[in-house]
């Protein structure tokens, strides 16, 4: 060894144990040594320190509970004041075995021996019992073995590096063997110990970054998601779930010390920021994840027309008409990085959907096209969406932020129907520009049958005169995307119908601006046109004096547009979180 000044005594009410000291202001020692902590002082003496003794208090403890098969037998202490001298360092976590085992060196305080004694051990197989202690046995038949007063000692290879702590010896004197407890074992119980294990793959800060977020999670009331479910997600078809993981903390130990796959934390912390609320938290998971995994979102090789969506899926939760599951996501073309997932009643929908959606730009390359797509209920299509207020800090309409479409819920969740989408498609991208069919006012009356069947050849741009407010209008826009019409727009507020004429009405003023303004557009660059035509709306109703009546026509444009070629496999919508 080449010092023990860190090695300790630690005597509390009369029991007399060792310890060591981790960091400038702790030293880590077994829980039954200071088991009347509580009630009597701490004094801890060490070897390097001149004899003089100091005071600690215990700020962190296992799960011992005094009985000889509890599990926990580990208590922190920290010190009144910190020492000059060298904490211990530690080996990772699998040095303590081979074949031949290492010998490892202890140095406790048995009885009537104040300066300590040494004795050598080493561990009978690489084996945990109950999932926490190794097995030792004596290096030799004879010299000290394990007794009253080693409980706490470390277990050190020979070139001083810490592998573990000293729990219990045989009761029987003719038995040379014991129990220790593995240092990556301990940071189960008191998880700043983690980081000082060292790791094959993460760094000391990286550890320690990883571990102040964990804690900042755990501080969220009601998160709504599970350790274990988490865990599930993290090692898809890995190893179980163990038994107790009651924590966050307790996953994240299993995932960094039992599983061998290395991204699986990663894949945990990007999975726990969906259900975070609290910003800088989820931010700071969702960065951790990404560098831990070595890399941002991939570069993919795409057509400069492609989209790179930002979803926003609101769906009926199971929790009554006023609650709605809420997920936003970013899909890259490749895979889709969820950002925000929560049931949520109506009032809440707005604030954490713009927050998430904002937070979704990071996952864009900085040349993406964006494209702001809401996975809406049929009955809720007409949500003015594109006229949210972006946020708290610019009051500008989302829809001239960026490309804003919505999409039908239950088309989306639809395999027959995104397969006609298809088919659809492939045929668009022969032809030159899209062809708009006209639903006005005074067509209300006509067939939903009728109009699937006569849209399923030749339409490929639908346009009502009047919103699906209404039952009928509401069927006939059904009618339209069973078709599957892959746009059909629509105004917010317009006329409402009847069985008069409607040649001069606003419905069929709104119409022929669409014939106008639509001609020779290609349909895969449509919500870029409409995202224009909102700024212009924008830029009018900026110049127009308040007491003016007119506006803009497409102030109040809403566009249904839905590329499945450029969105997420819609079965993934239907794996909910948790």
């Amino acid at each position: 060894m080449t010092s023990a000044g860190w090695h300790a005594k630690v005597e509390c009410a009369g029991n007399t144990g060792a310890g060591f000291l981790i960091t400038a202001h702790h030293v880590l020692t077994c829980a039954h040594v200071v088991k009347d902590s509580d009630s009597h002082q701490v004094c801890i003496t060490f070897a390097g320190g001149g004899g003089t003794p100091l005071t600690g208090r215990v700020v962190a403890r296992g799960d011992w509970d005094g009985t000889p098969t509890s599990r926990g037998d580990v208590a922190v202490l920290e010190l009144g004041r910190p020492v000059d001298l060298r904490p211990a360092r530690f080996a990772t976590a699998s040095e303590a075995y081979g074949d031949p085992p290492p010998k490892l060196l202890v140095h406790g305080f048995p009885r009537h021996n104040r300066r300590g004694i040494l004795t050598e051990y080493r561990t009978t197989a690489d084996h945990l019992l109950d999932g926490e202690w190794i097995q030792l046995e004596a290096w030799k038949a004879y010299g000290q073995p394990l007794a009253p007063g080693f409980s706490g000692a470390a277990l050190t290879l020979t070139d001083g590096r810490v592998v573990g702590l000293v729990t219990s010896a045989a009761k029987d004197p003719g038995i040379r063997d014991g129990r220790m407890l593995p240092a990556h074992v301990v940071a189960r119980y008191w998880a700043p110990l983690a980081e000082l294990i060292p790791n094959p793959v993460y760094t000391e800060n990286q550890l320690r970054r990883l571990r102040q977020l964990i804690e900042d999670a755990s501080q969220q009331d009601g998160l709504e998601c599970s350790p274990e479910r988490l865990y599930r997600d993290a090692v898809g078809i890995g190893p179980p779930p163990p038994d107790g993981l009651n924590s966050l903390w307790d996953a994240v130990w299993y995932l960094l010390f039992e599983v061998p796959d290395p991204d699986a934390v990663a894949r945990f912390a990007g999975r726990l920021a969906i259900f975070v609320d609290d910003l800088e938290t989820r931010r700071g998971l969702r960065a951790w994840s990404q560098a831990a995994s070595g890399s941002t979102t991939p570069s993919q090789a795409r057509q400069t027309h492609d989209w790179s969506p930002i979803l926003v899926e609101i769906a009926p939760s199971g929790r009554g008409d006023n609650h709605f599951l809420v997920e936003v996501s970013a899909y890259n073309g490749q895979d889709r990085l969820v950002v925000g997932s929560s049931r949520l009643p109506v009032e809440s929908i707005r604030p954490y959907a713009l927050e998430r959606i904002d937070e979704a730009y990071h996952v864009l390359e900085p040349a993406a096209r964006e494209l702001i797509a809401f996975v809406l209920p049929l009955r809720y299509l007409n949500l003015g969406v594109a006229q949210w207020q972006r946020s708290p800090d610019d009051d500008s309409p989302l829809g001239s932020f960026a490309p804003l479409v919505v999409i039908s819920l239950e088309r989306r969740r639809s395999f027959g129907l995104q397969h006609k989408l298809r088919q659809k498609w492939a045929r668009l991208d022969t032809l030159p520009m899209a062809q708009l069919h006209r639903i006005g006012c005074a067509s209300l009356r006509q067939s939903p049958k009728g109009l699937t069947i006569g849209l399923h050849r030749s339409t490929d741009v639908v346009g009502f005169g009047t919103p699906p407010r209404a039952d009928g209008v509401r069927r006939l826009l059904k009618a339209t995307l069973n078709a599957p019409a892959p746009a059909v727009l629509w105004p917010r507020n317009s006329c409402k119908g009847g069985a008069l004429p409607h040649d001069d009405c606003q419905g069929t003023t709104f119409l022929n601006h669409l014939d106008e303004h639509l001609a020779g557009r290609p349909l895969r660059d449509l919500p870029a046109y409409v995202h224009e035509l909102r700024e212009a709306a924008c830029s009018v109703e900026d110049a127009t004096e308040p007491s003016a009546v007119e506006k803009h026509w497409a102030h109040d444009l809403t566009l249904l547009w839905e590329d499945p070629r450029c969105l997420p496999d819609p079965d993934s919508f239907r794996e909910l979180p948790v």
